[in-house]
This record gives C-alpha cells, structure tokens and sequence, in this order.
C-alpha cells in the first residue's frame, strides 16, 4: 500500500444534506419537517425526560435519602500492601501517591488493618484503623496521623 493508494472505508464519508434547496433535492419546501406541528416550529421539539405529558419517570420513581456535600472519601490502603516497603522507610501520602499504591489523596488516606505486617515502618496517614495502628506499633513502627 502507498500513500496515494489511502482512501477512506466504505460508508465512513458521506455528502451533507442541504435541507430547504428546492423541490427536487427531496428536501426542499419543508426541510424534511414535515407539515406544521411542534417539531416543524423553530425552537420547536420537547425537554428531555418529556414524556407527552404522562408523568415522567424522574417523577414516578421514589426519591430517598441525600448526599453530604461535605462527606469526606478517603483512599484505602490495607497492611498487606505496607508491606511491599523496605525496613525502616517513611511512608507518607506522597510516598504512596508516588509509588502507584493510591491514584489520589481524596480528602485523605486511611490504613486499614487488612494483612500483617513484620516490618518497622514510620507511617503518616490521615486515619487510622484501630487494629492497623496495634499491628504497626506491634512491628515496632509508629503511625502519626497528618
């Protein structure tokens, strides 16, 4: 194949349709609307989620609960995955960031006690679980909360 041989897929281009350009392009008079109506009127045509009048479904379905705009997501991480880390090696938010552990802070990080862990490491956090503070102060580490 050579560059002058490069022609596009069957069907992938197509000419656009010149609407309301006479009676013998097929569109011509109406443009292709049709006669009268509210979707031959300029501006014409329904909201989304119309539904002709019948009760919509948004309206139909029953609305429960809220979101708290202040709820604060925190990124996960269990001991089992601390334990990757060298002895003796800080390990911080930006540390994980880094490392690929953690795609983003959130609003924070918290450790979790999922795993063991038999190495002594200083590990900063925003939270900590009970049972992953015991398990890092047990290996010999410390757990300080950012």
């Amino acid at each position: 194949m050579k560059l002058h041989e490069l022609k596009p897929s069957e069907g992938s281009r197509s000419v656009r349709k010149r609407k309301g350009r006479g009676i013998g392009t097929g569109n011509g008079k109406t443009a292709g609307k049709g006669h009268k109506g509210q979707n031959a009127r300029s501006g014409g045509g329904v909201r989304p989620g119309f539904e002709g009048g019948q009760n919509p479904l948004y309206r139909r379905l029953p609305k429960r609960g809220f979101t708290n705009i202040n709820r604060k997501e925190y990124a996960i991480v269990n001991l089992d995955v601390l334990s990757r880390f060298d002895e003796g090696v800080e390990v911080t938010p930006e540390l994980l960031i880094e490392s690929g552990i953690v795609s983003s802070e959130k609003s924070g990080i918290k450790i979790l006690g999922n795993g063991s862990l038999d190495k002594k490491l200083t590990v900063k956090a925003h939270k900590f679980s009970a049972s992953a503070k015991e398990a890092i102060e047990n290996a010999g580490g410390t757990a300080e909360v950012v």
